[in-house]
């Protein structure tokens, strides 16, 4: 996938390539902790959430440019991974600050379908390769 196919969808528009709605996740969160203050205790867990969310899209671009049905589930499995890790990081942030609770709760929600869809698509692949 080009950078550029990420532009294809429209704002606001109806999101169903997995890779694109990584994609705009990536972009909410960066958003939302671009829109935080935040006392200095809390860096490595906004740096942590930053690493684990941007990590999910770009495990499945990386995936879906694998040479083979093997490297594509790997590269799928390490988003999921990187999904689940991602929702930690949203609970403890959500649990830690009094603060965008609603906006929280929003990412995780999110993260929750993204995890979803990327572990049908690891079943489904899986059940295709036997």
């Amino acid at each position: 996938m080009e950078p550029d196919d990420f532009l294809t969808v429209e704002e606001g528009q109806p999101v169903y390539n997995i890779r694109h709605r990584a994609f705009y996740f990536s972009k909410d969160v960066i958003k939302f902790i671009s829109e935080q203050q935040y006392e200095k205790i809390y860096s490595s867990l906004f740096e942590q959430l930053i690493r684990s969310a941007t990590s999910i899209g770009a495990n499945l671009v990386e995936g879906a440019a694998g040479s083979s049905t093997k490297d594509f589930i790997k590269f799928y499995v390490i988003a999921l991974k990187s999904a689940n890790e991602t929702k930690y990081w949203l609970y403890l942030i959500k649990e830690t600050l009094l603060q965008n609770k609603e906006q929280t709760e929003q990412l995780i929600n999110e993260v929750n379908e993204i995890s979803k869809v990327i572990g049908a698509i690891i079943v489904n692949t899986k059940k295709n390769q036997q």
